[in-house]
């Protein structure tokens, strides 16, 4: 099977930052600001990650464009998912984090069990690109979970939500520079702080200066974060080789 996902660089985490704070702002445009509600929001995204995802699975090569479609739709569901289950069912943030840590780890033990390897650098089969989609979805709404929890219910407030994710980033990256810790679970671990940082990031942009925010709403700061992802998107797409089936189909 024909590799379908991004290649993981300097730039993948740019965009991957960009997009799940951007899910974080559009899905409280949703929820909130156009008032849709939570289990409404939550119905319409879900059905918009799924729509996005099977046109993934049934395309033959990478399209960079519709990868992070599914990265954007897993974002912004997993935002209103989270606060469902957070607020709408009031399991509060620690209970619903647990819950979804725990089906997290599940998903990825079942996945090392069934292919042998987590590794993300090929996806070589259907069932490991369902696998990593799954993990994808869980691992953004525990982010948001995790990242009200620390903008809300910690003490520490956006900035200080936003600095302790930023940190351990900062330690995980150290750790892939200086230490021979799998790589393979660096990026697992990545990809998960990498949302609540979006949370938290999300947050600090949308949120009034009253409460620790720099108030540029959520549709003034949607609309900076998607420029800013298709940006980088493009400049990314410009810049690989092109291989002579690449110059010949466009």
């Amino acid at each position: 099977m024909v590799n379908k996902v991004a290649k993981v660089a300097a730039a993948f985490w740019v965009m991957k930052i960009c997009a799940t704070t951007l899910g974080e702002t559009a899905g409280d445009l949703l929820s909130m600001t156009l008032n849709v509600g939570y289990a409404v929001s939550s119905i319409l995204l879900i059905s918009l990650f799924f729509a996005a995802l099977s046109v993934q699975l049934l395309s033959k090569r990478f399209h960079p464009a519709l990868y992070w479609t599914v990265i954007l739709a897993a974002s912004t569901a997993g935002t209103t998912m989270s606060d469902y289950m957070d607020r709408t069912l009031g399991l509060g943030y620690m209970k619903g984090s647990a819950m979804l840590m725990t089906a997290l780890l599940a998903v990825l033990a079942l996945w090392r069990l069934t292919q042998k390897s987590l590794s993300v650098s090929h996806i070589a089969t259907r069932r490991a690109e369902i696998f990593y989609w799954t993990a994808i979805l869980i691992s953004n709404t525990l982010g948001t979970a995790l990242g009200d929890f620390l903008a809300d219910s910690s003490g520490l407030g956006f900035l200080g939500g936003a600095a302790l994710i930023g940190g351990l980033l900062v330690a995980t990256v150290l750790a892939y520079a200086f230490t021979r810790v799998s790589r393979v679970l660096l990026f697992w671990i990545a990809f998960v702080l990498t949302r609540p940082f979006g949370a938290t990031f999300g947050d600090l942009l949308t949120k009034p200066v009253s409460k620790g925010g720099l108030n540029f709403g959520t549709i003034g700061s949607s609309l900076v974060l998607a420029v800013m992802l298709i940006g980088v998107m493009l400049y990314t797409d410009y810049r690989k080789p092109r291989t002579a089936a690449d110059s010949a189909n466009r």
